[in-house]
Parts: structure tokens; sequence; C-alpha cells
């Protein structure tokens, strides 16, 4: 059996409806497979320290273990699995910090964002330098930056994931990048790229 398995490519799709169907674990040993890495280092990304990325990376599939029942496929299996990844560790982090602001709707007491900061801006950054601004800004607009321009998740990707409006994602995607390129420029002294 387990031959025909690797021999065959299922679509996350198809192995989430024969799991539940047999309750055969080499479905889901499949998922597992394919995504516990791509969580790790989600998970470490954002909390920093291994130990609590891999306490949270077994939590996460444990979660999705236990809810996978209630995948409805509504949006991709991967956008569902970063969903929960983003939002259990962010939750970890507002537990840690006690103030709850990282996702908050807040409008800012943040300057008129009239000029629109262009992708190119945050892609053409030198990586280590694009890691100190990554670890200098919120968390909430790294992990938002992260999935538009790391795991190339749509606008609606998103939205879906953080249960927040497209609009409400653009303008945290804008907010994100201006923090992103003014943390740039003070720390790096350079002009706007």
């Amino acid at each position: 059996m387990e031959k025909i398995l690797q021999k065959m490519k299922l679509s996350d799709e198809e192995l989430i409806r024969h799991y539940l169907e047999t309750q055969n674990s080499r479905y889901f040993d499949q998922l597992y497979a394919k995504y516990s890495t791509k969580v790790f280092s989600k998970c470490i990304s954002l909390l920093k320290e291994e130990a609590a990325a891999q306490d949270a990376t077994q939590d996460i599939f444990l979660k999705i273990f236990l809810n996978l029942s209630k995948f409805g496929g509504k949006s991709k299996f991967s956008t569902w699995i970063y969903s929960i990844t983003y939002n259990y560790c962010i939750d970890l982090i507002r537990k840690k910090k006690k103030d709850g602001s990282i996702f908050s709707d807040e409008i800012e007491n943040a300057p008129d964002l009239a000029e629109e900061v262009p992708d190119s801006a945050l892609l053409e950054m030198e990586v280590k330098k694009l890691k100190v601004v990554l670890d200098t800004i919120p968390v909430g607009d790294k992990a938002v930056l992260l999935m538009k321009y790391q795991d190339d998740m749509s606008i609606k990707e998103i939205s879906d994931s953080l249960d927040k409006s497209e609009s409400a994602i653009k303008m945290k995607l804008k907010r994100a990048k201006h923090k992103a390129q003014k943390v740039y420029e003070d720390k790096f002294k350079q002009r706007p790229i």
C-alpha cells in the first residue's frame, strides 16, 4: 500500500478526503511531510526561538489534525495551514507582549500615505539588511509582508487567512511597506530605495 501511495501524487484535497474516509494515518503523514518544514520556518521567523517554533509546529499540526474535517475547500489547503500558523504564532506573541496590538485595526497616527512604496523597494534590499528591517518592524507588519512577498499569497488569501477585509489588508500592506522603508532609511542612513 505504501509503495502505491508513494507512486501516486495526490492533491492536498484528495489526501484530506482519503484520510477522512479511511482514517489511514499515511494520508495525514503525507500532508505533514509536505508542510511541516514550511510551518516550522514560518514559526521560527515570527517567534525567533527554535524551541518555541518546534513546540508551535507540533501544536499547529495537532490543531490541523483535530480540525481537518472543518477544512471546507473555500481556499487552498496551504492558505488554510498558513492561516492557522500565523494566527497561532501571533496569539503566542500577543500573550507574551500582553498588549494585543499586533494586528489591531487601529487608525494609526501615521502621516498620510499618499505615495505608494513600490514592491521593488522591498525586493531590492540586501538580504541581511532586509532581515534587520523585518526584525525591527512590528510582527503583524512583518507577517503580512512575508505572506505577500515570501509566500506569494494574494490579497484575497491574506484577507481570508487573517479574517480581515481586502481593503484592510491593502492598507496594512501599504503601511507595512512604509514602515519597512523608514526603518531601512533610519538604520542604514540611505536614501529610499
